[in-house]
């Protein structure tokens, strides 16, 4: 049996739900609202959230009138979305490389840095393909990346994090390439080793691989507040771009 990718496996246990359980949902809501402004899309547009996890940027973006479709890899993500989730959204189990068969959309969101799993360029370019032929004429797509320059920079070696009764003890580091983040842990019985491993995709990165995918970008921001993004001490990498 072919071993799965880490993001496949990882995502889709309760424990990486535990680890990442205290991310601000408020701050989520302020983000989308802030995105909303400025994209100024159509009433009742068409959105796509591409790796949702469990909805919460979703919900958002269906407050504010949006048609939205929420997809990702993990069906333990897509279950807890669609239980815990209003009615109206539309979750799928999906691979963000490929193309959702039949759906064209106003605008496609890939937030909370969900880009650069994958060991090389090639699947980038393969999602980002997707995306716009998944994207009607001049449509829209936002990436909210780490800024990483910034995060190597400041790599935090190592932490110890004690959530819902584990210990979870991580370790960093950065091979010029990617960023991996290991993560051990006792759960259940038994020890838990996992690896995340995300491209340290620059903005210079990111101007390269829209264009050849046929996209424009629009603007940059450094925050959840749209502030310009600064290489040197922005927080995240934002960026808008267009269909082209």
């Amino acid at each position: 049996m072919e071993k799965k990718a880490w993001f496949e496996e990882w995502f889709d246990t309760p424990y990486y739900h535990i680890l990442y359980k205290n991310r601000d949902d408020d701050e989520a809501r302020r983000f989308i609202g802030n995105l909303v402004n400025d994209l100024r899309l159509p009433a009742h547009a068409e959105v796509l959230d591409l790796a949702c996890g469990k909805g919460r940027h979703s919900v958002t973006l269906s407050q504010f009138g949006f048609r939205v479709t929420g997809a990702d890899l993990s069906p333990n993500s897509i279950g807890q979305a669609k239980a815990c989730s209003p009615e109206g959204i539309e979750f799928i189990v999906h691979d963000m490389r490929e193309v959702i068969t039949g759906k064209k959309f106003d605008a496609v969101f890939n937030l909370f840095t969900s880009f650069g799993y994958f060991d090389g360029m090639a699947d980038n370019k393969k999602m980002l393909r997707s995306v716009h032929s998944m994207l009607r004429e001049k449509g829209i797509l936002v990436i909210d990346f780490m800024n990483s320059t910034r995060i190597i920079r400041d790599l935090v070696a190592s932490e110890i994090k004690q959530i819902d009764g584990i210990t979870f003890r991580i370790s960093r580091k950065y091979d010029g390439s990617h960023i991996f983040k290991r993560i051990q842990f006792e759960a259940d019985g038994r020890s838990h080793d996992h690896t995340e491993r995300v491209q340290g995709l620059k903005l210079s990165d990111f101007i390269s691989l829209l264009e050849e995918s046929g996209f424009s970008i629009l603007r940059t921001f450094g925050d959840f507040d749209l502030h310009p993004f600064n290489e040197s001490d922005s927080d995240r990498l934002i960026i808008v771009a267009q269909r082209i």
